[in-house]
């Protein structure tokens, strides 16, 4: 029987174009250069440049000094390890998904874990890892207490590690810039009383994550001082620090008991270390109908927060955004680059976007789907 025809309607034609490259390079055992490629396949000059950049990219071909290209024998896949915050945390999974997808356009092998929010859960994880024999690890865990441990265990297996958003002992960090991203939120309050209230503000709450230790606590020393830097005649006695742990419940507990304790009337400006934590303040000050006289400002810009930016006079008016989508490729690009052996900073930066009902429609826009 004869063999039957693929039809044409499968084929994957720049895949046919990228396997003949290879098969050329093949059967021809020499360095060719991109006009000796184009020259004997005739395929489009633009389409063997991406090939042949992609190959490279991707470790099957290497070029020579004098711009050559050159088969090489297909490297092990790198592979990374990340510890996710916590999978019920919006940023935490906003973040894993970027790095998933960008780990995926780069042909490394992620191996991913959730650290639940625990610190015995993160420890457990980084030893996994190890065992495992990661060339990196990418740790993203919410408890300081724990973090010498953690990079301990991994610096004594000789693995590279980088710590996200919270800083770890010898490890390179990536995240964003706790004081200002917070001085922000604090300027961003203190113009609403400006406007809303005729600059005036009897206390100013900030809902910390202490776990976290000082480095994300100054997130909302930078809100404190942005305040100040508009309102410089609020008293220091009102400035308040609440321990909300980021999480929803126990910021909607502790500012139920605070607004219980205080006047319908007194104005109250709120500035939170993560959204989650925002959200629970927002719950406690609907459900006591002071909408009116508190103002919440946030840190992550999580979906929920987006949604509530869109309400008319919410108490929510606006969250720092530090931009999620952009953690995977420049973890992953971070994280390569470790490996070759190249210097990299030891603080690494994320851009941030303040983010409000005025400007959402135009930051949304620009987010790549």
């Amino acid at each position: 029987m004869p063999p039957r025809k693929i039809k044409h309607l499968y084929l994957i034609p720049i895949l046919s174009k990228s396997l003949d490259i290879l098969e050329l390079f093949e059967s021809e055992n020499r360095p060719l250069t991109l006009e000796q490629v184009f020259q004997q396949l005739r395929v489009s000059k633009t389409s063997v440049y991406r090939i042949l950049k992609t190959f490279v990219h991707r470790g099957y071909m290497a070029q020579t000094p004098e711009g050559a290209y050159r088969l090489v024998s297909r490297p092990r896949k790198m592979r990374f390890g990340f510890a996710g915050e916590s999978a019920e945390m919006p940023f935490s999974e906003a973040v894993s998904n970027s790095l998933k997808a960008a780990a995926a356009a780069s042909g490394v092998e992620l191996i991913v874990r959730d650290n639940r929010y625990d610190a015995e859960t993160a420890l457990r994880n980084a030893k996994e890892f190890v065992a495992e024999g990661v060339d990196l690890i990418i740790e993203f865990q919410i408890e300081e207490r724990i973090s010498p441990l953690i990079a301990h265990t991994i610096s004594k297996a000789g693995i590279p590690l980088i710590a996200v958003d919270i800083p770890h002992p010898s490890a390179v960090y990536f995240g964003v810039d706790n004081f200002q991203v917070g001085f922000e939120a604090g300027e961003l309050l203190a113009r609403h009383a400006i406007h809303q209230w005729n600059g005036k503000a009897e206390w100013v709450l900030g809902l910390d994550l202490s776990e976290a230790g000082t480095f994300v606590q100054s997130r909302i020393s930078g809100a404190f001082e942005g305040i100040r830097s508009l309102l410089p005649t609020i008293e220091q006695r009102a400035f308040v620090r609440l321990d909300g742990r980021g999480m929803r419940q126990t910021s909607a507990q502790v500012v139920t008991e605070f607004l219980q304790r205080h006047g319908r009337n007194e104005r109250v400006l709120i500035a939170a270390a993560t959204d989650t934590s925002a959200m629970g303040a927002l719950q406690a000050t609907r459900s006591l109908g002071r909408e009116k006289q508190v103002a919440i400002v946030g840190q992550d810009c999580i979906p929920e927060a987006v949604d509530e930016l869109r309400v008319k006079k919410s108490p929510f008016i606006g969250s720092i955004s530090h931009e999620a989508h952009t953690y995977g490729p420049r973890l992953i690009q971070l994280g390569v680059t470790l490996l070759r052996g190249y210097t990299v900073p030891p603080y690494n930066y994320v851009q941030h976007k303040l983010v409000t009902a005025a400007n959402l429609p135009t930051l949304e826009a620009s987010i790549p789907e």
